[in-house]
């Protein structure tokens, strides 16, 4: 069985070089396979690609050149850093912003098994700013926060519709390279295309925050509250809303009144806490950014680890998750992806697993192998 545990690292690189370029080494061959098996060769050029990249983030397009060399240049290399239309890919997340005048926070859970996190915090400068943040694609954010405290974190929109558009871990990225407040973060989200439907919340050291709803290939929602799970106000039935409890979680959110120097807390304990790690969703880790510090603290298996801007430290921390599990029903029995890498996951036939998990007849993940024709790829 699959031991459940994730090890995280942090690591310091204001320039790509070297330390990225072992973590692609590391990462690649699992990526590519996924690539490969969900359509990424039939995408658009690297020609394509690239000019997407330089016209809509003309700012990244050294650091993506750069990249693209450190990886060996490959074509199929070049197309996946660009993230422009990239295979699709979903998951599950709770997030929230708070500020009461003095004090801000932005948390965030993310949700998912523990085989399917790159577990990397990366701090770099790539553009001249500095930036923090939990790393997914090898260059993208799940959510970040940058020298100006600005901080930023998505959530999956809970629709499987795709678009032409970025993945939306670059357009975060982007955001934080060259976005010092909110009101600037929500101008960019507005002309940046996203490939699929996707909630973001922000936050920024003068205290506002703001939660929105990106549409596949653009167009943004702002919303009343600050706060997002998996679904969307388009009337949509979100995918897989009674496995995600996209709908419970966001009416806890609704009715929670915490103070920023409590909000943290509420996300490390039920219902906003997942412990279903065998079956696809339990929360891997709490996220909670303090924009006027900026910093962070990263909360994993009841361990923390404060981190800031101005004095990151390196190191690694192993989270083991195996504690976490419910005895009992089948829907709680502990199952394990046996040998699992990204490219089994993105095969495995998660709507079908949580249907079946759902009404308690959950079979070994193995099980759910068969039907690669219609997995997708699965980031929080």
């Amino acid at each position: 069985m699959t031991p459940m545990r994730l090890t995280f690292d942090a690591v310091d690189e204001a320039v790509p070089g070297p330390k990225w370029a072992a973590r692609w080494a590391r990462s690649w061959p699992a990526y590519e396979e996924w690539f490969i098996e969900r359509g990424g060769d039939a995408g658009p050029s690297r020609t394509a690609c690239r000019a997407a990249l330089k016209g809509h983030m003309p700012e990244l397009i050294g650091t993506y050149d750069r990249l693209v060399a450190l990886s060996g240049g490959s074509d199929r290399a070049a197309r996946f850093l660009s993230t422009w239309c990239p295979p699709p890919y979903l998951g599950g997340c709770s997030l929230a912003a708070v500020s009461d005048g003095d004090d801000v926070r932005l948390a965030r859970n993310y949700d998912l098994a523990p085989d399917l996190n790159e577990g990397l915090l990366l701090r770099t400068e790539w553009t001249g700013r500095a930036v923090m943040g939990m790393v997914e694609f090898l260059w993208g954010v799940s959510d970040g926060i940058n020298d100006a405290g600005l901080s930023v974190a998505l959530a999956y929109g809970g629709r499987s519709d795709i678009a032409k558009g970025f993945g939306i871990t670059t357009i975060l990225r982007y955001v934080l390279e060259t976005c010092e407040d909110v009101e600037a973060a929500l101008s960019t989200l507005r002309r940046l295309p996203s490939h699929m439907a996707y909630n973001v919340v922000l936050a920024d050291a003068t205290g506002r925050t703001a939660s929105v709803e990106l549409a596949p290939g653009g167009g943004l929602t702002v919303m009343p509250e600050a706060i997002a799970t998996n679904h969307q106000s388009t009337g949509k039935v979100a995918d897989r809303p009674v496995f995600t409890q996209t709908v419970e979680r966001h009416a806890y959110l609704q009715t929670l009144r915490a103070t920023p120097l409590r909000l943290g807390r509420h996300f490390r304990k039920a219902p906003l806490r997942q412990d279903r790690f065998a079956q696809g969703f339990g929360t891997l880790f709490t996220a909670e950014y303090d924009p006027k510090a900026r910093s962070l603290k990263l909360s994993m298996d009841g361990k923390e680890w404060d981190q800031t801007i101005d004095a990151f430290e390196e190191g690694r921390h192993v989270a083991d998750y195996s504690s976490a599990h419910s005895e009992g029903g089948s829907a709680n029995r502990v199952v394990a992806i046996d040998a699992t890498v990204w490219s089994q996951a993105a095969m495995i036939d998660w709507r079908q697993m949580a249907l079946d998990y759902a009404a308690g007849r959950g079979r070994e993940v193995s099980a759910y192998l068969s039907s690669a024709s219609s997995a997708s790829r699965t980031v929080a």
